[in-house]
């Protein structure tokens, strides 16, 4: 029986890295005609993003990967500092009675559709940044990036404070027996003990922004420009996907450039996946 459980967990692993592969042949397959007629440095330093020009269209990526990474980062430095102090406060500070009520209404945060976040941001937030920051344009880059913030606080909340509950207790207790105060004993043994999965929470919200689409979409207005202006337009590259893959023609080069912009942001998630991975790894071999 044993023997079976082993084989059916291999044939499920395998299966998942079969999948992978093929979506990652199919993105490739389809990109390529786009990265051999245009030339994959052109678009990817190119830096405008016009590809229904009658007389001369553009595809250049990096306006899209611009408005992917400031929209990204924005909302990881708004929602990392949030996401972990709500994490110590659920774990070590709060009542239980408290706790007991975070705890449901933060998982219900994270299975909000993002289409209501979208919506929210659009009808509500847009309005709310252009009259306190009298904005450039009222859908902007901080608008999707307060509500991306939103996004990603749950579900590194919830992972964060599981890393500190597998925490064993006997460290704590220990810590506590040697005099340290809650404080110390959280920054010195709870934190340090649980880090592997903090940060792998950290990344798994971080892969959530990078990869939202209707969300960014309602939110940034949806303009491919470089910009260092949060209150500016900007688009990212799930966007330009899911509104322009609708109306292209098919096998046409517009149509083959929507898909290296798929393997190139499929590209940028494995390379964040590989960065935690690389990290995990170090931060065991320093504490082992």
């Amino acid at each position: 029986m044993e023997q079976w459980i082993k084989f059916l967990l291999f044939c499920a692993a395998i299966v998942s890295i079969v999948t992978l592969a093929l979506v990652f042949i199919f993105l490739i397959w389809d990109a390529l005609p786009a990265f051999i007629e245009i030339g994959p440095i052109k678009m990817l330093t190119g830096d405008v993003w016009n590809p229904t020009s009658p007389r001369n269209p553009q595809y250049g990526m990096l306006p899209l990967m611009w408005g992917t990474f400031m929209v990204s980062l924005i909302a990881a430095v708004i929602a990392i500092p949030i996401g972990m102090g709500c994490t110590l406060y659920v774990h070590e500070i709060a009542h239980p009675k408290i706790k007991a009520f975070l705890k449901p209404a933060i998982e219900i945060l994270a299975g909000i559709p993002s289409v209501i976040y979208g919506f929210f941001a659009l009808v509500i937030l847009a309005e709310w940044i252009d009259l306190i920051f009298n904005s450039t344009t009222r859908l902007n880059a901080l608008n999707g990036s307060i509500m991306l913030a939103v996004m990603m606080v749950p579900i590194m909340i919830s992972l964060s404070e599981d890393a500190l509950n597998s925490v064993p207790r006997e460290l704590k207790e220990a810590s506590y027996a040697l005099g340290a105060t809650r404080w110390e004993t959280l920054k010195g043994v709870m934190i340090p003990a649980a880090l592997s999965g903090i940060i792998a929470a950290i990344v798994l919200s971080l892969g959530r922004a990078i990869g939202e689409t209707m969300t960014v979409l309602m939110a940034t207005g949806n303009t491919a420009v470089i910009t260092l202006d949060p209150l500016h337009s900007v688009e990212t590259m799930t966007a330009v996907i899911a509104i322009e893959m609708g109306e292209v023609s098919q096998f046409s080069i517009h149509y083959n450039a929507l898909f290296a912009v798929g393997v190139v942001l499929f590209a940028i998630t494995f390379i964040v996946n590989s960065i935690a991975d690389w990290i995990n790894t170090k931060f065991v071999e320093v504490y082992q």
